[in-house]
C-alpha cells in the first residue's frame, strides 16, 4: 500500500458526535494516526442511526481508519494514560463545552508544558470565549444561528418551518474547517514559524455557518439589504432553477451563461425567448425570470426526468436529476471515479462506503480506507500495551 500523505502525524480525539469526529476521519483518511478516546460504553454517536448485526452503520464509516480505546476520565490511572497519549501526539483533537478540559485538569497550558508542539484543536457551538461559550448547542443551532435557515425556507411560506438540508452540515463544516486550521498549524509549527510551538485553535458552529453567507454580510452593511429566501432559484443567475418533470421527478437546469440560455431556448422550442432583448444578458434575465421559469417548465412538464436530461446533455446546458442515495450508489460516473466502494466490515459484513472526498496521483480511492469504523475499545491492547508500554 502506498505511504499516504499524513503518514507519521499522530492525532489523539476527544471527540463525541459529529464535528471533532468528522474533522479526525478526513485526517484518517490521509493517513494520520487517530486514537480515538471513547467513554467505556463508546461515542454516543454509536447509538445513532440504522444498526446490522446490531453495529451501528454510520459508525462505519464516522469510526474508519481510527483506533479506539476506552478510558474513564474520572479514574486516575485512565487520565494518566490519556496523558501519556497526548505527550506523544502531534495534535489533539476535542469538542466538549468550553472549559471541560481545563476541569479535568487538562488545559492547554498543562498539555503544552509536557508537550510543546502540541496543536490543540477545539471544536465548539460558540467557541471558547464570548457572552455564549458556555450555552449548549447541536448542528441544528448552529444552522439557524448561522443564517443559513433563514435562507432555505420556502418564499413566502409562513405555514411550515424552514427545512434542514437532511445532513448535519453544520457539524460537517466546522470539522473541515478544523481539519484544514490542524493541518495548517501543523504547517506552521514545523516550518518554524511558531518556533516550533503548538498553537490552540478554535471552531465554532455558529462561525462555521455564518462564513458560507457569501456577500450577505457587506450587502447588509451597506444598504440594510437582508437576503431573503429564494427557494430553488439562484437570485444573481437566470435561469436556474429546479423543475417538475413528467414522472414526478424534479431536475436541477443551470442555463444561465448567455450562449448556453441560447441553446436552452432552441432546444425548448422557444427561439422567441432567445432572441428577445430584455434577455440578452442575465440582468435582464433574472428581472424576467418567472416568464423564463413558466417556459421551461412548460417544457420539462412533458418528458420524465432522465429524458429531459439526456436532451439537455446532448445541448450541451449543465442539468441533473436530483439524485437520491440509489442513484448515487449506481450512478456509472460515481462507479468510474471509485466514489462509492465496496468494503468488507467484520462486523457488519459487506457494505458500501462513500470514499475520501480528494485523490492523489498513485493512491487509488479504495487504499485510503484501511479499516471500517471498530468497536469501542477494541485497540486498547495496541495502544496502552505496545504504543505506551503500559503493562
Amino acid at each position: 500500500m502506498p505511504a499516504l500523505p499524513l503518514t507519521g502525524l499522530k492525532l489523539v480525539e476527544l471527540g463525541h458526535y459529529i464535528a471533532g469526529p468528522f474533522a479526525t476521519r478526513l485526517l484518517a483518511d490521509l493517513g494520520a494516526e487517530v486514537i480515538k478516546v471513547e467513554p467505556p460504553g463508546g461515542d454516543p454517536i454509536r447509538g445513532w442511526g440504522f444498526r446490522h448485526n446490531d453495529a451501528p452503520v454510520w459508525f462505519s464509516i464516522h469510526g474508519r481508519n481510527k483506533l479506539s480505546v476506552t478510558l474513564d476520565l474520572k479514574k486516575p490511572d485512565d487520565k494518566a494514560r490519556l496523558r501519556k497519549l497526548i505527550a506523544r501526539a502531534d495534535v489533539l483533537v476535542e469538542n466538549y463545552r468550553p472549559g471541560y478540559l481545563e476541569r479535568l485538569g487538562l488545559g492547554p497550558a498543562t498539555l503544552r508544558a509536557e508537550n510543546r508542539g502540541l496543536v490543540i484543536a477545539r471544536v465548539s457551538g460558540y467557541g471558547q470565549d464570548g457572552p455564549y461559550r458556555d450555552k449548549p448547542s447541536f448542528g441544528a443551532i448552529g444552522e439557524a444561528m448561522g443564517g443559513l435557515r433563514h435562507l432555505t425556507a420556502h418564499p413566502g411560506e409562513t405555514a411550515l418551518p424552514p427545512p434542514r438540508c437532511g445532513i448535519s452540515i453544520a457539524d460537517d463544516i466546522a470539522g473541515m474547517y478544523a481539519a484544514m486550521a490542524i493541518l495548517a498549524a501543523c504547517w506552521g509549527r514545523d516550518a518554524g514559524a511558531t518556533r516550533g510551538e503548538g498553537r490552540v485553535i478554535d471552531v465554532d458552529l455558529v462561525s462555521s455557518m455564518f462564513s458560507l453567507m457569501e456577500g450577505m454580510l457587506p450587502e447588509y452593511g451597506l444598504t440594510g439589504r437582508i437576503r431573503q429566501p429564494a427557494g430553488a432559484a439562484i437570485p444573481t443567475a437566470s435561469p436556474t432553477n429546479t423543475y417538475l418533470c413528467a414522472d414526478g421527478k424534479w431536475l436541477c437546469i443551470a442555463g444561465n451563461s448567455d450562449a448556453i440560455f441560447q441553446r436552452l431556448m432552441a432546444l425548448i422550442g422557444r427561439p422567441d425567448l432567445g432572441a428577445d432583448p430584455r434577455m440578452a444578458a442575465n440582468a435582464g434575465r433574472c428581472e424576467h425570470r418567472a416568464e423564463l421559469d413558466d417556459a421551461i417548465s412548460a417544457w420539462s412538464r412533458t418528458l420524465s426526468a432522465k429524458d429531459a436530461e439526456d436532451a439537455l446533455e446532448a445541448a450541451e446546458v449543465p442539468a441533473s436529476r436530483l439524485y437520491d442515495i440509489a442513484d448515487c450508489a449506481n450512478d456509472p460516473h460515481f462507479r468510474a471515479r471509485d466514489w462509492v466502494l465496496e468494503v468488507e466490515d467484520p462486523v457488519i459484513g459487506p457494505l458500501l462506503h462513500p470514499a475520501a472526498p480528494f485523490r492523489f496521483e498513485g493512491i487509488p480511492p479504495r487504499d485510503m480506507i484501511r479499516w471500517t469504523g471498530k468497536p469501542a475499545g477494541a485497540d486498547n491492547d495496541l495502544v496502552f500495551r505496545e504504543l505506551l508500554g503500559d503493562d
